[in-house]
């Protein structure tokens, strides 16, 4: 028996057995030892024998049926290689018959029975009333978790993904994660866009919710108001796309192949807006440019222009995506231009090839995935984005804000908001099979075996000036915006009086001592608390999934890797308004009872931010030389080996991207969460946008500045942990003034 059967094998039995199987359950003894009305319903085997839950048994039965096949009396085929193939392959096939049953048993009872016994009608004809049954527990999560092991090892067995258990699993274990947390949810939302008027299949009222005039108006092209909500979202998506991937690019370019000498204050200004909760810049970007901003008075009084409305709308909307998402650009982008190998450049520079021409035909050709992946996020991020446009919009209404007021505004039209999450998921998944055509199948490797002791070529010296002139006036406007964020903490009223004050700070963040121990006074200690905890556990977990999902696009071949890749990018491409309100539909209910818990901010978060460590791994994979693979699986060493060994310390740039996303994302995300939160595990953006609501904008601000500073150490932290990659290349200097050329 391989290890990794019998383990789940062993992990499958004593869930169903001993451990209790439904939520809420204490834990009970063996059913043999259980007994009397008190005893509850326990584990799952004892329910099903003793207390007549028949529908548990046939689960039983799948692993009874694994474990025959397992320890079938062949198991000891002797030399003959044959005979082992023979043997292996009908092991194999009761693997995958015992998991595969096992996960229907347990999905058909799991949505058959519910709160009430049957959850369709039928099912009381066919089969008699059955008792109810809550939301599943700890016990069925094993159980199934095995089921779902077993069954994808017994299709190794019989020849699929090569005969690698570990590809197999991670790839079963992938999609359930995502069939579970991401279909699951998004089909209990999107299915309300076919619901009629009476509650029943509409097709028709799918039609004329799609055909809305509101949706596709272009009457903004031809003299009128406005246009509809789609053509606005594309407009602000594409612009939005296009300038952070330029500014990613550009602040890539100076941090890694110029001498510009303050690069790590650069690094610093440059990932700052990825820390900050969205609204706070918006917030910031009202009091400079807004009708009674500084910049707008200041302008008014020295050049006699009267004060207008302008940062509202378009362009100010347009402003603080760029500035907000540019970091996620950068941490792709960065990555990738370290990955370009020296000693292609050189080499174009043997053949006499100057500078722009090395960068235009050999440098810009291999970061095309890291443009494409950087666009894509930025597209889809735009598409996605739910507090700038509310803060921001005015008249430009977009796709996330009109799904939000769909469900939560006056109209209470839930079939409307599923309508316009359609419509947003067709964009987004539009924008992924462009970017897969534009990419096509070329090869983009740069990182080889070969020992590469090279140089990063300088920049020419056209597009240093070019990367300059972009970079430091945006890192300038960075740093003045957040100059002025902290010093909204230590004012009185931001805006109004600015007489300074630590009042904000000593509410929020006040602290005792109390009999030899620390008694945490302020007011958003607990919030605190709770979101640095919940970050900390959510962002390698989020990490990890989205880095094993990227080697398993880039380097495994398997049928349904397109679906596959299509699926990962799903959570993305919805709002988080919508992903907050479809997992309080699918989560609140039996069989899975998460709602109002820890696990589900943990689980949203981590599905929610998923798709960034996708295709940063990605990009930074696709520079990765296959034969590196190779070489250590001809030396023996398994996939797992290989990845932990090989892959994963040449992917140090997309692990720091992903962990640092993930956790900033966890600590400033509001759109889904703020559906998520409850009294108990309240989070630091939900108490922020509390504040806001109640015009206490000095603690919020305060709140938010402690924030950044937190995140600026805990960046700081990962990079040092992580550390940087290590492929033998010489850091990149400045040239002796002799060796400087004179023409380009």
């Amino acid at each position: 028996m391989r290890r990794p059967v019998g383990f789940w094998l062993i992990t499958g039995w004593l869930c169903y057995a001993v451990i209790p199987w439904y939520a809420g359950q204490a834990w009970g003894v063996p059913f043999f030892l259980s007994a009397g009305p008190d005893a509850g319903v326990g584990p799952a085997l004892w329910a099903g024998l003793a207390q007549g839950r028949w529908w548990l048994v046939p689960i039983g039965a799948a692993l009874a049926f694994a474990t025959a096949a397992t320890l079938w009396p062949l198991s000891n085929p002797g030399n003959d290689p044959a005979r082992a193939a023979v043997h292996r392959a009908w092991r194999g096939l009761g693997l995958a018959l015992g998991g595969a049953f096992g996960l229907a048993a347990l999905l058909a009872q799991g949505f058959g029975i519910g709160l009430r016994g049957w959850t369709f009608s039928a099912g009381e004809a066919l089969f008699g009333i059955v008792d109810a049954q809550t939301g599943i527990g700890l016990g069925a999560w094993g159980t199934g978790l095995a089921l779902l092991f077993l069954l994808t090892y017994g299709l190794a067995d019989r020849g699929a993904f090569k005969g690698d258990g570990f590809t197999a699993g991670a790839v079963g274990l992938a999609v359930a994660g995502i069939g579970v947390f991401v279909f699951l949810p998004v089909f209990y939302v999107l299915a309300a866009a076919v619901v009629g008027t009476k509650g029943d299949f509409s097709f028709l009222a799918f039609l004329d919710r799609l055909t809305t005039r509101s949706i596709w108006s272009l009457d903004c092209v031809v003299g009128g108001r406005r246009c509809g909500v789609v053509w606005n979202s594309l407009l602000l998506a594409v612009l939005t796309g296009f300038c952070t991937t330029l500014l990613g690019l550009g602040f890539a370019l100076v941090a890694v192949r110029t001498g510009f000498r303050a690069k790590k204050l650069l690094r610093l200004l440059t990932v700052l807006p990825i820390i900050t909760p969205p609204f706070v810049i918006g917030l910031a970007l009202i009091l400079l440019f807004g009708r009674n901003g500084i910049v707008t008075s200041m302008v008014s009084t020295l050049f006699d222009i009267p004060p207008s409305r302008w940062i509202y709308g378009l362009p100010g909307v347009l402003l603080t995506q760029v500035l907000a998402f540019t970091p996620i650009a950068f941490l792709v982008m960065i990555g990738v231009v370290q990955g370009v190998s020296p000693s292609v450049e050189e080499a174009a520079q043997t053949l006499r090839a100057g500078r722009w021409q090395t960068f235009r035909t050999v440098t810009l050709p291999l970061i095309r995935p890291g443009l494409a992946n950087a666009f894509l996020i930025g597209f889809i991020e735009s598409l996605a984005d739910f507090g700038n446009p509310l803060i921001l919009g005015g008249n430009f209404d977009v796709l996330s804000t009109k799904i939000f007021f769909s469900v939560v505004g006056a109209q209470n039209d839930p079939g409307m908001a599923a309508t316009l999450g359609i419509i947003l998921l067709t964009l987004c998944l539009t924008a992924f099979f462009v970017q897969r055509l534009w990419l096509g199948k070329k090869s983009y490797t740069s990182v080889g075996g070969k020992g590469d002791g090279g140089q990063h070529a300088l920049l020419p010296r056209r597009v240093s000036r070019l990367a300059y002139a972009v970079v430091l006036p945006w890192a300038g406007f960075t740093a003045i915006l957040y100059g002025m964020i902290l010093y909204g903490g230590f004012v009185e009223t931001w805006g109004r009086n600015h007489t300074l004050t630590l009042r904000h700070y000593a509410t929020a963040f006040s602290a005792e001592w109390v009999n030899g121990g620390i008694l945490w006074t302020g007011r958003a200690w607990a919030s605190l608390f709770t979101t640095l905890e919940i970050s900390a556990l959510a962002a390698p977990i989020t990490a990890a999934v989205g880095l094993l999902t990227a080697y398993l696009l880039v380097r495994q071949r398997f049928a349904g890797r397109g679906a596959f890749e299509f699926a990962t990018m799903l959570s993305f491409a919805i709002p988080g308004t919508v992903i907050g309100i479809s997992y309080i539909m699918a989560f609140n209910q039996p069989p899975i009872e998460l709602t109002g818990g820890f696990a589900i901010l943990i689980i949203c978060f981590v599905f929610r931010n998923m798709p960034v460590a996708i295709r940063a791994g990605i990009a930074a994979m696709s520079q990765i030389d296959r034969s590196l693979d190779e070489c250590s699986q001809t030396l023996g060493a398994s996939s797992a080996t290989t990845l932990r060994r090989v892959i994963l310390p040449l992917l140090r740039p997309a692990i720091v991207a992903s962990l640092v996303y993930s956790f900033v994302r966890a600590i400033t995300s509001i759109s889904a969460v703020i559906f998520l939160v409850s009294a108990k595990y309240e989070l630091a953006t939900a108490y922020i946008v509390g504040r806001v609501e109640q015009g206490d904008f000095g603690l919020a601000v305060a709140y938010c500045s402690a924030l950044i500073v937190l995140m600026a150490v805990a960046i700081g932290v990962i990079q040092l942990l992580v550390g940087e990659r290590r492929i033998g290349r010489r850091p990149i200097a400045a040239p002796a003034p002799q060796a400087v050329e004179k023409t380009v």
